[in-house]
C-alpha cells in the first residue's frame, strides 16, 4: 500500500482551544510561487508567527492569501519576511535563530502614516482596542491580527461593541468582524448596525386598523393541532390551555374582587388578541377576527369572570381546578372566548363577614386565569401581570393608543415578509440529514406502527444541577462568553452522543421566543417557534470545540428563527408526524432565584453588624437619593413614568431582590422577588406636595436619613417620590417647580448603576418597552455565585506580597484633637478633609498630568503621599485604604445594576526620602496600577490573610479622588422629550458625619 506523509506530530499545536496543524499553514504559504521557504511557529502561547523567505512579496499579499484559503483561527497574527531563513548545520531551518516578533512596535499600522480616529465611533473602538492590547496608539487601518488578535479577542470585541453601542444581537455579525479586521472596518459595520436599528425604528410596523386577517403561522399550528390532530383524544380536552394560578401571600394586601374584575376587563379592552375569534372559512383558511370590546364583555352566554364558592377542604379546591381545566366549553374560539378568570372563594357563611368584606380575597382563596395558547405564550405572562397590576392599582381603564401595534398587525406583516434568505438557510442547514430516522435512544416500549394518533403526552427528563455543578456551570458560561442556553444545549448534545453510542449527526428541536423585533417585546400573543437544531459532531473534538461549534450554530439560527416550522417541513416534504426531530426537545429553564450575597453586600452587612449598637451609635444610612427637577416649559407624565419604572424593575432583578440573614446556615442570602406575584409590591411610588422651603427640606432629609423607607426582607429597595409644588396636577404632569426623587438602598445599588438606570428609563419612557433577554443577560445574582467560586490564588499571592512586613495594626502618626479610648465604641463618624485646588492650581495640575502622560488619579495619590510624609514627620511606610466604587472588572458587568464596591489597601514605601518627585510618581503609578489589577479580591479576604491582627489601622485613613464639574448642564439627562437637571439641593450634615 501507499503511505501518505501528513506532517510532524510535534508541530500540531493547540491555540485558544483550536487544534492547528502548522504544516497546513506552511503548505498554504508555499503555494505562492515567490516564496521559496517558510516556517510557522506558536509564539508565547498566544500568537501564530509566519517567517517567510522571499524578496518579492508584501505582508498584505500574504495575509490576503491566507484569508482566502484558511479559517480565521489559522491565520498568523504577524508575517516576518526575511531574505533567507536561518539554517542549522544539517541544512534545516533553525527555529532557535528566528528573530523575535515585537508586537508593540511592528505593524501597528498598515501604512506609512499613522491614521487617527475621525469620528465618535472610531474613537470609542480605538479606546477599546488600546485597552485590550495595552497600547497607547493604534492606527485605524491596522489589521487586528497583526498586533496579536485572535478568535477569542474578536468574541470579546463583539460583546464590548454590543454594550458600548447598545446593539441588538442580530444586527452585528461575528464573522463580519473576522473578515474586516480594522478599526475603520469595525466602525463601518457598527455604523451599519446602528442604521439598521434606526431603519427598523423608522420603518417600524404600524397599526393597520384591521379587525380580520389570516391567522399567524404560530396560531395555525396550535389551531390545527387542537382541532385535527388531538380531536379524538378525550383525556386532553384543553391541551392548549395555559393556567395561571395565584394566591394572596400576605394579608396586609387586600385584593378586591370587584376591582380585580374591572382590571380584568381593562386588560381585554387593551389587548385585542384576548378578544379574537379563530375559525376556518369556506376556503379552509384559518381566520382571526378581533371582536368589539363591549360585545365580548357584555356577552352573558359565555361568562369569562366567575366566582366559585367552596367549602374549607383544600382537596375540593384542587378537584375544582382539574374540572375547570377539562371543561369542554372552557374556550369558544368562534366567539372570541379565549380567556377566563375563576375566583375560587372559600365559603364564609359560618363567619361574621359584612358585605364589604365578602368582596375581599383571603389567603385561602385562589385566582385562576386560563388562556388559550394560540393567543398567549410564556413571555406574555409578565406583560399580562404587569398590565393587570397597573389597572388594579389605578382602578381605571388602561390607556390605549389607537395607533399601537396589535397582534393582528404582526400576523399580516409575517405573511408578507420576504423569507427567501431564511428558506435558503434552513435548506442548507438540514441538507443531507435523514429527518425521518429516529435517534437510537433507549425506550421502554416500541411505538405501534398502526396507531399513529398522537396522545399529546410526552416523557420529560428533568436534569437538575446541585449547587457545585451550578457554580461550575455559571463559571464556564461566563469565562467563555456563552449564554446558559448555549452551554446547556452543548452538554445535552454530548449526553445524546454518548446515549446513542456515538451518533454524530444529531437533530433535535427547541423552542424560540421569536420576538425578533422591538415592537413585539411588549405585546401579548403567541410568537413561539419550534425549530430544528442540527449538529454534526467530530468525535475527536474537545468539549471546548463542541461548545464553540454549538454557539455559532445558535447564533446563526437566531437570525432565521422567524421562519415557520410548517414551511421548514413543507420544503423538505415532511409532516409533523414523521419529522423525527420533533420527538426530542431541549429546553433550558433557570429557576434559581436565590444565592449567597456578594462579597460587597456581605461586607456592608458585616460593617453594620459590628459598628451599630442600638441606643449607642446611630444606624448607618444606606439611602442613595438622586434629586431631579425639570427645565422650564418641560413636562413629564407621572403615569408614563410609573409604567417605565415597572419595566425597569422587571428587567433589572436587583431592584426587586431581598437580603435576609439566615441564622441556621449563618449566611446572608439574596432572593429575587417574582414579578408574577401580583400581590407583592415591587417598588414604592408615592406623590406628595410642598409649599415652603422648610417643607421641602424635611422631605429631602427624610429621603436621605430615614432608614425605614426600605424593606430589605421584602425586596423593597427602590422608591420613586414625586414632589409637586402646592398641589398634585389633575393630569399628573410634573413641571419645573416639581421634583423627582429616585432613591435606592445601597446594598443593591452603587453610583455607576445610575447611568444604566437613566439610560433604560429614557428608553422605557420613550418607547413604552424595554428590550432584554432572561436567557442571555447575566444577573447580579449570577455574578455573586460566580464570584464566590472564582479562583483568586493569583490575587491572594499578590496581596500577601504587597503587605509583607507591613505593620497593619499601627496607625499613621497623624495630628489629632483628642485621644481615642481603647474601649471606645465606633460611631461610624469621620472627619472628611477636602482639598479644592482653585482655577490656577487646577490648570497647572492638568498641564503636568497631560505633559507627563499620567492620570490625574496617580498624580493626586503621589501628592497626597508627600502630604502624609510631611504630616507624619517623615514616616516612610505609608498604608491607607482606597475605595473602589466601580469594581465592574469584566465587560459582562458593565450593564448590570448592583453593588460593585470594594476597599483595598494602598501601600507606598518611600525607600529613599531623597527621591525626586518623578521617582515617587513612578512608584505610586506602579503600585496603584498593580493594586487595581487585583481590586476584585474582597477586603474580607485580605483581612483574613492576617488573622493575628484584630484592628487594621489602614482602614482609618481613606483616600478618594473625585473629579467633577459644577455645571449642572453637563449632568442633565433626557427622559423622552423632557430635560431633567440634578437638583441644586444639599443635604445638610454635621462635619463629623459620614458623607
Amino acid at each position: 500500500g501507499l503511505l501518505h506523509y501528513q506532517g510532524r506530530k510535534d508541530h500540531q499545536i493547540k491555540l485558544h482551544g483550536q487544534r492547528i496543524e502548522l504544516g497546513e499553514i506552511e503548505r498554504c504559504l508555499l503555494n505562492i510561487t515567490s516564496i521559496s521557504a517558510c516556517v510557522v511557529v506558536k509564539w508565547n502561547d498566544d500568537y501564530l508567527v509566519a517567517y517567510v523567505q522571499s524578496s518579492h512579496i508584501s505582508e498584505d499579499e500574504l495575509r490576503q492569501h491566507c484569508q482566502s484559503h484558511l479559517p480565521p483561527h489559522m491565520i498568523p497574527s504577524i508575517f516576518i519576511i526575511l531574505d533567507k531563513l536561518p539554517l542549522n548545520q544539517n541544512g534545516k531551518i533553525d527555529r532557535k535563530l528566528l528573530p523575535s516578533p515585537n508586537f508593540s512596535s511592528i505593524n501597528l499600522t498598515n501604512s506609512i502614516e499613522l491614521l487617527l480616529p475621525t469620528n465618535d465611533i472610531q474613537v470609542s473602538i480605538h479606546h477599546i482596542w488600546c485597552e485590550i492590547f495595552k497600547l497607547n496608539q493604534i492606527s485605524t487601518d491596522t489589521n487586528i491580527f497583526t498586533i496579536g488578535g485572535h478568535s477569542l479577542l474578536i468574541m470579546q470585541l463583539f460583546h464590548r461593541y454590543k454594550i458600548e453601542f447598545h446593539l441588538e444581537t442580530n444586527t452585528l455579525s461575528i464573522s463580519n468582524l473576522f473578515q474586516h479586521p480594522t478599526i475603520i472596518h469595525h466602525a463601518q459595520l457598527i455604523q451599519q448596525s446602528i442604521k439598521t436599528i434606526h431603519t427598523m425604528d423608522k420603518y417600524s410596523w404600524s397599526s393597520l386598523h384591521l379587525t380580520q386577517a389570516k391567522a399567524s403561522f404560530a396560531q395555525e399550528r396550535i389551531f390545527l393541532d387542537e382541532q385535527i390532530r388531538f380531536s379524538a383524544t378525550n383525556n386532553n380536552t384543553n391541551i392548549y390551555a395555559i393556567p395561571l394560578a395565584y394566591r394572596i401571600s400576605c394579608m396586609n394586601d387586600h385584593i378586591s374582587i370587584s376591582r380585580l374584575h374591572h382590571a380584568f376587563q381593562s386588560i381585554i379592552r387593551k389587548h385585542q388578541i384576548l378578544r379574537t375569534a379563530l375559525y376556518l372559512d369556506t376556503n379552509g383558511t384559518i381566520i382571526q377576527h378581533c371582536l368589539d370590546t363591549n360585545a365580548i364583555i357584555n356577552d352573558e352566554k359565555s361568562s369569562r369572570f366567575s366566582i366559585i364558592n367552596l367549602s374549607d377542604e383544600e382537596h375540593e379546591q384542587n378537584e375544582i381546578v382539574k374540572k375547570i381545566l377539562n371543561q369542554s366549553d372552557l374556550f369558544d374560539l368562534s366567539r372570541g372566548h379565549v380567556i377566563n378568570c375563576h375566583i375560587l372563594h372559600q365559603d364564609r357563611s359560618t363567619h361574621s363577614f359584612t358585605q364589604n368584606n365578602n368582596d375581599l380575597l383571603s389567603k385561602e382563596d385562589l385566582i385562576l386565569f386560563t388562556i388559550y395558547h394560540a393567543c398567549f405564550d410564556g413571555a406574555s405572562v409578565s406583560i399580562f401581570i404587569r398590565d393587570l397590576t397597573l389597572a388594579y392599582q389605578s382602578n381605571d381603564l388602561l390607556s390605549i393608543d389607537d395607533h399601537s401595534l396589535q397582534y393582528i398587525d404582526y400576523s399580516i406583516q409575517e405573511h408578507i415578509m420576504d423569507m427567501t434568505l431564511s428558506q435558503e438557510f434552513w435548506q442548507l442547514e438540514l441538507k443531507g440529514c435523514n429527518l425521518t430516522r429516529q435517534l437510537l435512544l433507549p425506550v421502554d416500549r416500541q411505538r405501534s406502527s398502526t396507531n399513529q394518533q398522537r396522545s399529546g403526552l410526552a416523557s420529560t427528563s428533568q436534569i437538575t444541577f446541585d449547587d457545585d455543578i451550578c457554580t461550575s456551570f455559571l463559571n464556564y458560561a461566563s469565562s467563555h462568553h456563552l449564554t446558559l442556553f448555549q452551554l446547556g444545549l452543548s452538554i445535552f448534545y454530548v449526553f445524546l452522543f454518548k446515549l446513542t453510542h456515538g451518533e454524530s449527526d444529531l437533530c433535535i428541536s427547541s423552542i424560540n421566543a421569536n420576538r425578533y423585533r422591538s415592537e413585539l417585546v411588549n405585546m401579548i400573543g403567541m410568537f413561539v417557534s419550534t425549530l430544528p437544531y442540527r449538529v454534526e459532531l467530530d468525535p475527536h473534538w474537545s468539549f471546548d470545540e463542541v461548545v464553540r461549534y454549538v454557539q455559532e450554530k445558535c447564533l446563526s439560527i437566531l437570525q432565521h428563527s422567524h421562519y415557520p416550522l410548517q414551511h421548514i417541513l413543507a420544503d423538505l416534504h415532511l409532516t409533523q408526524s414523521n419529522a423525527s426531530f420533533l420527538e426530542t426537545m431541549f429546553d433550558f429553564i433557570n429557576i434559581s432565584n436565590e444565592a449567597p450575597a456578594s462579597f460587597a453586600q456581605a461586607l456592608q452587612s458585616y460593617n453594620e453588624s459590628i459598628h451599630y449598637t442600638p441606643h449607642i451609635s446611630q444606624a448607618p444610612i444606606y439611602n442613595i437619593p438622586f434629586v431631579y427637577s425639570l427645565d422650564s416649559h418641560h413636562t413629564l407624565s407621572a403615569q408614563h413614568l410609573r409604567h417605565a419604572l415597572q419595566l425597569i424593575v422587571t428587567k433589572h432583578q436587583t431592584l426587586r431582590t431581598s437580603l435576609i440573614f439566615h441564622t441556621e446556615i449563618d449566611q446572608l442570602l439574596q432572593q429575587i422577588v417574582d414579578t408574577n406575584e401580583n400581590s407583592r409590591q415591587l417598588f414604592t411610588f408615592i406623590e406628595s406636595t410642598y409649599e415652603t422651603q422648610q417643607q421641602l427640606n424635611h422631605i429631602l432629609h427624610e429621603e436621605k436619613y430615614n432608614h425605614q423607607l426600605f424593606d430589605l426582607a421584602q425586596g423593597l429597595v427602590f422608591r420613586c417620590h414625586l414632589v409637586y409644588y402646592k398641589q398634585i396636577s389633575t393630569n399628573h404632569l410634573l413641571s419645573h417647580k416639581d421634583l423627582l426623587i429616585f432613591n435606592f438602598h445601597h446594598a443593591l445599588f452603587d453610583f455607576p448603576s445610575m447611568n444604566i438606570f437613566l439610560h433604560d428609563l429614557n428608553q422605557a419612557y420613550t418607547t413604552g418597552q424595554l428590550l432584554y433577554d432572561d436567557n442571555t443577560n447575566l444577573r447580579y445574582l449570577d455574578y455573586a455565585v460566580i464570584e464566590q467560586e472564582t479562583s483568586m490564588s493569583g490575587a491572594s499571592m499578590f496581596w500577601l506580597d504587597v503587605l509583607h512586613h507591613c505593620k497593619l495594626d499601627q496607625p499613621l502618626s497623624l495630628p489629632f484633637d483628642r485621644y481615642r479610648l481603647s474601649n471606645e465604641h465606633r460611631t461610624c463618624h469621620t472627619t472628611s478633609i477636602s482639598f479644592d485646588f482653585g482655577q490656577d492650581l487646577s490648570h497647572h495640575f492638568l498641564t503636568h498630568a497631560s505633559s507627563n502622560n499620567i492620570s490625574l488619579e496617580h498624580l493626586t495619590f503621589a501628592i497626597y503621599f508627600i502630604f502624609l510624609f510631611k504630616l507624619t514627620n517623615g514616616q516612610t511606610d505609608l498604608c491607607l485604604s482606597m475605595n473602589i466604587n466601580n469594581n465592574r472588572y469584566r465587560d459582562e458587568l458593565k450593564s448590570i445594576i448592583g453593588l460593585f464596591e470594594n476597599v483595598i489597601p494602598l501601600r507606598c514605601q518611600l525607600d529613599d526620602p531623597h527621591w525626586s518627585f518623578h521617582q515617587l510618581l513612578e512608584h505610586v503609578q506602579e503600585r496603584t496600577t498593580n493594586s487595581m489589577k487585583y481590586s476584585y479580591f474582597p477586603l474580607q479576604h485580605i483581612l483574613n490573610q492576617h488573622p493575628h491582627i484584630s484592628k487594621h489601622a489602614f482602614l482609618d485613613t481613606s483616600l478618594e479622588f473625585i473629579s467633577y464639574k459644577s455645571n449642572n448642564d453637563n449632568n442633565a439627562v433626557m427622559i423622552g422629550d423632557s430635560r431633567l437637571v440634578p437638583g441644586s439641593f444639599s443635604f445638610k450634615i454635621n462635619e463629623d458625619e459620614m458623607l
